[in-house]
């Protein structure tokens, strides 16, 4: 009796530790990180896609046309522009030569600086309109991370050796600088990585840039994101005859007002009677489907409720 006793004391022991028994969670080796099939779409648009490169190539070609003519136009009978003449001489630049709008424009009314007989620049936006990001969004595809700016401050100091130009860039830069065109960046890229930034650029093929005089970032003239205090601050230095960019803030601050605005609102302020003939003729826009300000629409603002189409058993609705 005591020995069956004792038997039966140890098996219930034994069921009392299986039930209060914790779960034990042994790490798995680490693994490689899974490869979708294939990049996002817009990804493997932008930086895989020969239509992509054709679009940046043709608004490359369209600014140095544009920039071409204006300067061609302006030449006196030496050739001279505006400030290889002697002060005070005529004609200086035409009062629409400037592609920097003055302080205080609207859509309504984007009154362009004056550009006196400062000497010519052409103004652009860096990331993904000079160079494209393939070490980074390559990170992002794999990864699915969001946006962190700490991830993209340690892309700046560290990534410079894995971007590449926008197809069109380098040759369009040759040549503006042996015009006599200056090309200036205007980024907002950190101001604590301008040396980062500059060796970035160069190493793009892009050529060299000087913090505060052809290379602008963020905070830069006014502390601010937006980049119109910067486009004034140049636009004191340089005649701008173009700009170019992939966000509509690369070309005026009005066109990301304060807080949340309409997409469809947004979206009627590039074709306003007095800026749509802007673009092509001072303001070229490259694509990008991957992030910004473009990509934040609706269904209501992308397919307009009178103009949808879907088949049922029914018929065509």
């Amino acid at each position: 009796m005591a020995r069956t006793l004792i038997v039966l004391m140890a098996a219930a022991t034994a069921l009392a530790g299986c039930a209060t028994q914790q779960r034990i969670d042994v790490p798995l080796p680490s693994m490689p990180p899974m490869i979708a099939s294939a990049p996002p779409p817009g990804m493997a648009y932008l930086y895989g896609s020969a239509e992509a490169d054709a679009l940046s190539e043709q608004a490359y070609n369209g600014m140095l046309g544009y920039v071409r003519a204006l300067l061609d136009r302006t030449r006196d009978a030496r050739g001279r522009l505006p400030h290889q003449r002697a002060a005070g001489t005529l004609p200086r630049w035409p009062a629409s030569a400037s592609a920097v709008l003055a302080s205080g424009s609207t859509a309504a009314v984007p009154q362009p600086t004056s550009c006196g007989a400062l000497p010519p620049a052409v103004v652009l936006d860096m990331d993904e309109t000079t160079v494209l990001n393939l070490g980074y969004e390559y990170n992002d595809a794999q990864t699915g991370q969001a946006y962190d700016a700490k991830r993209w401050d340690a892309w700046e100091r560290g990534g410079a050796d894995k971007v590449v130009a926008v197809p069109g860039a380098v040759a369009a830069f040759r040549q503006l600088r042996a015009a006599g065109v200056a090309v200036v960046i205007n980024t907002n890229r950190n101001a604590a990585n301008a040396a980062d930034t500059a060796r970035a650029l160069a190493g793009a093929g892009l050529g060299t840039f000087e913090h505060g005089t052809t290379l602008w970032l963020r905070g830069d003239a006014d502390g601010k994101s937006g980049k119109d205090g910067r486009r004034q601050a140049i636009a004191e230095r340089y005649c701008v005859l173009a700009q170019m960019g992939d966000q509509l803030g690369d070309f005026a601050d009005f066109f990301n007002p304060p807080g949340p605005a309409p997409a469809s609102g947004r979206r009627l302020l590039p074709s306003t009677s007095r800026l749509v003939a802007r673009w092509g003729a001072g303001w070229f826009v490259l694509p990008n489907p991957v992030y910004g300000t473009g990509l934040g629409s609706g269904w209501d603002d992308t397919f307009p409720a009178d103009r949808r189409w879907s088949q049922t058993p029914e018929g065509v609705k």
